[in-house]
């Protein structure tokens, strides 16, 4: 290799190597686990939830505090597995807005000793406020997710509504959107988390 070509390769290598440093060290902090790197842009409604969710808000305590509500004791699956402890936002469950950044409910697993881990999140949207936002409207969907319809009477005592499920930090061998997740159980609920 000449002596020209050299100078050459190696003034394009120190460029291309200045301008790595320089971009990676004008990229904020990231924990890998912790959802989509900031510099990156959300493509799964999961990792959009892990987008929108405060980090915060996975010490139950912090949504508690801001207004959102303890909404149902721990649910646990028909069979096998569970949803968990659901802690709802009023403000939000009083809309007719699905926003992939902004859930109704977020989705707590009872760890024992007054602990919880935030495991998912779920849309709701009562059926009447849907119809009266989308008269003539299509079923509601979030991020193009088809939600699922739950009649009256429920388990819940709610009326009618939609709901689909988000397991954005605990994994579901049953599937990201399924209700229940075989991998979140109720075993460690305490006297507060069976009220």
């Amino acid at each position: 290799m000449t002596t020209l070509r050299k100078t050459i390769l190696g003034a394009l290598c120190a460029t291309a190597l200045g301008a790595c440093i320089s971009a990676a060290a004008d990229q904020p902090a990231y924990s890998p686990g912790h959802g989509t790197p900031p510099w990156q842009k959300p493509q799964t409604l999961a990792e959009k939830v892990r987008a929108g969710v405060p980090n915060s808000f996975g010490n139950i305590s912090v949504p508690l505090g801001m207004g959102w509500i303890r909404a149902t004791p721990c649910v646990s699956g028909p069979q096998t597995g569970a949803m968990g402890v659901h802690v709802v936002s009023p403000e939000r469950l009083g809309d007719a807005v699905l926003d992939p950044a902004k859930p109704e409910a977020l989705i707590y697993e009872p760890q024992g000793n007054s602990y919880y881990q935030l495991v998912g999140v779920e849309f709701i949207v009562f059926a009447a406020k849907w119809a009266e936002a989308n008269p003539s409207g299509p079923a509601p969907r979030v991020d193009g997710h088809l939600m699922n319809y739950v009649g009256a009477p429920n388990r819940y005592g709610l009326d009618p509504f939609y709901e689909i499920h988000v397991w954005a930090w605990e994994n579901n061998p049953l599937g990201t959107f399924a209700d229940f997740n075989s991998r979140v159980t109720c075993e460690k609920a305490g006297p507060a988390d069976n009220n």
